[in-house]
């Protein structure tokens, strides 16, 4: 039987507890939504970090060829190329080159599936595709960044649309943990606007506050995307459509 778990937090499950799973990271607002399109819009890869200092001297050497991207308290860093909005991240402004990204929630939650057989990075925008890409997987996690150290609604209901879509043609086939229950059913009570529930989510008001509300819009794109960013845990870095090697 297959299993399905959902960790709304990443404190809440060991990084020892996702070792050989494929693990679906899920940073709704914004960071794996950015992702998804970046990928998309031409970049070469995207290389997550955790701090700043880190990004910018890693693009020291080849800076001509690397895109500085990621936000702190939601803006973008002063000194970075773009922000953390998925608007901004287009074939101009990124294609053909790299993506070196850090932000506040998205790539702490990466970093915490490095022991991961497969990592995945999911949105609404690519969510046929990324159920498409896990659907015949053993063991699924996925692992929401949440905002600022809470659970934030919008990456549970994009867990639980997964859950729905996974269990879709065969019920019985699937495990799934209270967590898993609890998202799908969370998902199953939204109402039929997207970026409205995100107005009253921790991430949504975040941007609301610092007037970014057409992120909202571009982030509950559902299927806008047909990418599946995967992230190569021995290389580190994110590219699309590829399927990585499972770990031993």
């Amino acid at each position: 039987m297959q299993q399905l778990r959902v960790h709304p937090l990443p404190r809440l499950v060991a990084e020892s507890d996702l070792a050989g799973s494929t693990v679906v990271v899920i940073d709704v607002l914004r960071a794996t939504s950015t992702i998804c399109q970046a990928l998309t819009a031409g970049a070469t890869e995207v290389v997550p970090f955790l701090e700043i200092d880190e990004a910018i001297a890693a693009a020291e050497s080849d800076r001509a060829n690397v895109v500085l991207g990621g936000e702190r308290h939601g803006k973008r860093i002063e000194g970075f190329d773009l922000g953390n909005s998925p608007s901004e991240y287009t074939p101009t402004s990124v294609g053909g080159r790299r993506v070196f990204l850090t932000t506040t929630n998205g790539t702490r939650a990466l970093d915490h599936a490095r022991q991961a057989g497969r990592v995945v990075v999911g949105a609404f925008l690519n969510l046929s595709a990324v159920v498409a890409s896990v659907q015949d997987e053993p063991h699924v996690d996925i692992l929401c960044a949440g905002t600022d150290g809470r659970e934030s609604r919008e990456d549970i209901l994009a867990a639980g649309a997964i859950a729905e879509r996974l269990i879709a043609h065969d019920r019985s086939s699937w495990k799934l943990d209270h967590a898993a229950d609890a998202a799908l059913a969370e998902w199953q009570t939204r109402s039929d606007e997207l970026a409205v529930e995100f107005r009253s989510t921790p991430g949504g008001r975040n941007l609301l506050a610092i007037d970014m509300e057409r992120d909202l819009a571009d982030c509950a794109r559902i299927n806008a995307l047909s990418v599946v960013p995967t992230l190569d845990t021995a290389r580190w870095r994110i590219t699309g459509n590829c399927q990585q090697r499972r770990n031993p």
